[in-house]
């Protein structure tokens, strides 16, 4: 793998960031439509949340996809046809007439959308040393957390002035011009020589290795997100708090995230990579188990929840970053492959522990906290049990004498 000399990581990496942005914008800018879209097409509520779950299906789909092609066709060409679909199928998604039409369109739209999620870290990867795309991953990460907030606020206003069909249109222009813009700048990225076809998905889930990084991840940020899908019914339901509790929660947990992401480049030069992944995990785990304790011994102040929330963040951010980029160097330069997998386990491990409580949140806060200690500490689990990249010692294994 070269890097050309006229690359300019920066400009790479602010458009990587973009595209990353507006792929899931097609979640989140689009939410706010879904109330009005029986009226305006027909169907009823349920065909209406398909139009959110298609979209998230073929997300998961895309993942794979792009994360077998990238090993054929190089990077930066398939990133331009996958925003350039994604744009046009946008457009066509704000013309549409019927419901049904709409939802396959929002699958396809998924599926084009993953793209920047597979290739990103790849190319950063190739731009940067390992301190560096460290921190350019946090900051990714960050960018990542922030949409989600942001994006919905956007979205409404949209609407509001110029109808449901207008995020549809605002992500089919803008995409449009983040896919021109890395088509007139292709020669900035890294040169990446097509690779042959010998690498596997198979191959990466038979990798200890590999397991280690993206499932403890897929643990870590898993369980944050099951934890943040059920706070407003445990919130407002059973604590009789408001949704401005889980706001402020919200602001609070994203807040502290990205001040650690932003900040792990610096954190891997003074700890190591290895250290920081076991300090962001158990921090993590140590987060969920104080609110557990909380709920346990009788707490029921909504308020509560904004400090208590604090540590599980700062953990995700301190070894997000680095724990992303090993599992890209565990799959051993099936470099998409390892990053659609480990975004795939994390929707994974978030999709399958929220419905699996969801007959349970009814019960409070005390449930949703042990299920989340729960999926938390099977990240510590996989971090003591499996081998790490053979060039990093285990700071906390029990053969360590450190």
């Amino acid at each position: 793998m070269s890097v050309n000399p006229t690359t300019r990581p920066q400009l790479v990496f602010l458009l990587l960031a973009c595209a990353t942005a507006l792929g899931l914008a097609g979640t989140d800018l689009v939410l706010p439509a879904v109330p009005t879209l029986p009226r305006e097409l027909g169907g009823g509520i349920a065909s209406a949340q398909l139009v959110i779950a298609a979209f998230v299906a073929g997300t998961a789909v895309g993942l794979l996809l792009f994360g077998a092609i990238g090993t054929r066709f190089g990077r930066c060409v398939p990133v331009c046809i996958a925003l350039g679909t994604y744009a046009a199928l946008s457009l066509f998604a704000g013309f549409s007439k019927d419901i049904q039409f709409l939802i396959g369109l929002r699958f396809l739209e998924g599926t084009a959308a993953s793209a920047p999620a597979v290739f990103a870290p790849p190319v950063l990867r190739a731009l940067f040393s390992e301190a560096g795309a460290t921190r350019a991953l946090g900051i990714l990460g960050s960018v990542e957390s922030v949409v989600p907030a942001l994006a919905p606020v956007l979205g409404a206003q949209l609407i509001a002035v110029w109808g449901w069909r207008s995020p549809f249109f605002t992500i089919a222009g803008l995409t449009a011009g983040v896919a021109a813009a890395i088509a007139l700048n292709g020669h900035s990225f890294p040169q990446t020589p097509t690779r042959d076809a010998r690498g596997s998905y198979g191959v990466l889930l038979r990798s200890p290795v590999f397991l280690r990084y993206s499932l403890s991840q897929a643990s870590v940020l898993g369980g944050l997100l099951l934890f943040v899908f059920g706070a407003p019914t445990a919130i407002v339901t059973v604590m009789h708090g408001t949704i401005s509790d889980f706001v402020w929660m919200q602001i609070a947990g994203i807040s502290c995230f990205v001040l650690a992401a932003t900040a792990t480049g610096h954190l891997v030069r003074a700890f190591g990579a290895e250290r920081l992944i076991w300090i962001g995990t158990l921090l993590a785990a140590g987060g969920a188990v104080v609110i557990t304790l909380y709920a346990a011994l009788g707490g029921s102040t909504p308020g509560a929840l904004i400090a208590l929330f604090i540590p599980m963040n700062l953990g995700l951010g301190l070894r997000g970053p680095p724990g992303f980029f090993r599992a890209i160097l565990a799959g051993s330069g099936d470099d998409e492959r390892a990053a659609s997998l480990t975004v795939l386990a994390v929707m994974a491990v978030a999709a399958s522990s929220t419905a699996a409580l969801a007959p349970f949140l009814g019960r409070g806060l005390l449930v949703l906290a042990s299920a989340c200690t729960l999926v938390e500490c099977c990240g510590v689990v996989l971090l003591w049990l499996m081998p790490p990249l053979p060039d990093t010692p285990n700071p906390a294994s029990k053969g360590d004498q450190q």
